[in-house]
């Protein structure tokens, strides 16, 4: 199961009611953050969820709303004794960025592991997920980020047994890995069934709408999506600035059809978002409006 926690909702500046941007997952012990704005420090401890377990830092860009909060939380980290290697995966100029706000935290007790963004697409396998990032259309270089954790078919005893697979094989087989008995490879294949559907969500804000969204949030069970301005006359202002109406996300997610459809990333000046959902669930009924701590927990399919 993949926990999630919307941890910040607020777009350029917080405010008292809403933090900056960021998403914090958490999978098999392992926890993920997308974007890091002012205020993720006291939006965790509020979840009660745990600073140590965070192993990856995924940044849609560098503006001042997504990564203002890193420091703090970089020495927060490092007082919590963490020793592990630290990733960080965003856009081109990562490692420069992150280094010069190191400059008020130089000293820490773990590695950081800079992952650089090169194209348009590019997918990082971890221990049972993935990460798959892709370009979108801001005023800077920005990426989108979905999150996967695929699911091996079913043990299929039949075909193990027609295939003379070792019992003692059995086990490593169904996770995934390759096994050599008596000079015999054995792999996955022999044993399992076709892959079933998995668990996903893509995340994307602070871009205009484009095609690649829709591409990484179809059929998703959570898709995130940025609805800066949710007043209809704020749309040419969106355009200009390269954001996102509430009813352009709610076109995305029409065309996408995940299973719902969180709204992020609010300007300062739209107070309450859900006045402006009733337009939105009219074009994509299964469309929240997002708020700082709004969580859920993404669980495998059912059979």
């Amino acid at each position: 199961m993949l926990d999630v926690c919307l941890l910040g909702t607020g777009g350029m500046m917080p405010l008292p009611y809403r933090k900056l941007t960021s998403l914090m997952t958490r999978f098999n012990g392992s926890s993920i953050l997308i974007d890091c704005g002012e205020g993720t420090q006291i939006a965790i401890k509020e979840k009660g969820w745990s600073f140590k377990p965070i192993d990856i830092i995924c940044f849609t860009h560098y503006h001042a709303d997504h990564i203002s909060g890193l420091p703090g939380l970089l020495l927060t980290m490092g007082n919590a004794e963490r020793k592990e290697p630290l990733i960080m995966i965003g856009p081109r100029g990562l490692e420069r960025v992150v280094n010069a706000l190191r400059i008020i935290a130089p000293e820490l007790p773990f590695p950081i592991e800079f992952m650089e963004i090169s194209g348009m697409e590019e997918t990082f396998s971890f221990n049972g997920f993935r990460i798959e990032a892709f370009h979108v259309n801001h005023n800077v270089p920005c990426y989108g980020y979905s999150i996967r954790i695929p699911r091996a078919g079913k043990f299929q005893l039949e075909r193990a047994m027609e295939q003379n697979v070792p019992r003692q094989a059995w086990n490593r087989l169904q996770k995934g890995e390759l096994v050599e008995i008596d000079g015999i490879l054995y792999t996955p294949e022999m044993v399992l069934g076709p892959e079933r559907k998995g668990i996903s969500l893509t995340y994307c804000t602070d871009t205009r709408p484009v095609p690649m969204i829709v591409k990484y949030a179809e059929n998703v069970d959570l898709f995130i999506c940025e609805g800066m301005y949710g007043e209809k006359e704020k749309e040419a202002k969106a355009v200009e600035y390269k954001h996102m109406t509430f009813r352009e996300a709610a076109l995305l997610a029409k065309k996408a059809q995940p299973k719902e459809l969180w709204l992020t990333h609010y300007s300062p000046s739209l107070v309450k978002a859900e006045e402006f959902m009733e337009g939105v669930r009219e074009i994509f009924p299964r469309a929240m409006a997002g708020k700082d701590l709004k969580s859920t927990v993404l669980t495998f399919q059912k059979e």
